[in-house]
């Protein structure tokens, strides 16, 4: 099920695949001596680059990436210009490997986020690719059981009609809003939908889940000097 980076949910009759999507989703891949080893790699986001501009230009996909395949939840972002713009966001809580998970998110983060227009061939030069890889996801005690800057945040929670509604925000966004935990989770009830006042108790009906992530960004030109390099 696809998830826009800030996307809310209806999620009805699924109380089973939403309450426990993150059982699925908690890898973790480790050494043979205890250490955790990075996933991430800017190699992932050239890859996204070499595929967006594939679409575009309409020029044969490029070959299989040389990355892993393991299976992870993942979100890819564009950013646009000297500002960062967000201009497409778009990820899934399942469980996928990298390689198709990359290029079905790609495409659809970039043509097909409903908040925005397709991206452009003459905005290809001015942009920014994050791949955030996710893991560790844990549920939450409270509201409050989470860390600003280390986890990204899942929540479910009631709305005024009675409906179950979800929204999520990746780790970096309540960081880089300069929100504190109370702000994050209001922003987020609002986001998905809740309109009446927000009270301690009110929040603390929610369902809190919160992951981690493993993030990398590149710029065009990164991608453009990696490929005259012959390593994207």
């Amino acid at each position: 099920m696809p998830f826009y980076c800030c996307q809310t949910l209806l999620v009805a009759d699924r109380d089973s695949e939403n309450m426990n999507f993150y059982k699925n989703s908690n890898r973790q891949i480790v050494h043979h001596n205890g250490f955790r080893r990075r996933i991430i790699s800017k190699e992932m986001a050239f890859y996204c680059f070499d595929l967006l501009a594939s679409h575009l230009y309409r020029l044969k996909e490029p070959p299989r990436p040389q990355f892993t395949n393991d299976a992870f939840p993942l979100f890819v972002t564009w950013k646009i210009g000297h500002d960062h713009r967000l201009r497409g966001c778009i990820g899934t809580f399942a469980t996928m490997p990298l390689h198709s998970g990359l290029k079905e998110y790609t495409l659809s983060s970039a043509l097909r986020d409903g908040r925005f227009s397709p991206v452009t061939k003459d905005e290809l030069p001015n942009l920014h690719c994050s791949v955030s890889v996710l893991t560790n996801f844990e549920e939450g005690v409270n509201y409050l059981d989470w860390e600003t800057g280390v986890h990204g945040l899942r929540i479910e929670f009631i709305n005024e009609k009675g409906h179950k509604r979800t929204a999520t925000y990746l780790p970096e966004v309540a960081k880089e809003q300069g929100w504190t935990q109370i702000q994050t989770i209001d922003s987020l009830m609002r986001k998905g939908g809740y309109k009446g006042p927000i009270s301690p108790e009110v929040r603390n009906s929610i369902k809190v889940t919160r992951y981690q992530s493993e993030k990398v960004t590149v710029s065009y030109n990164e991608f453009m000097a990696a490929k005259q390099r012959g390593t994207s």
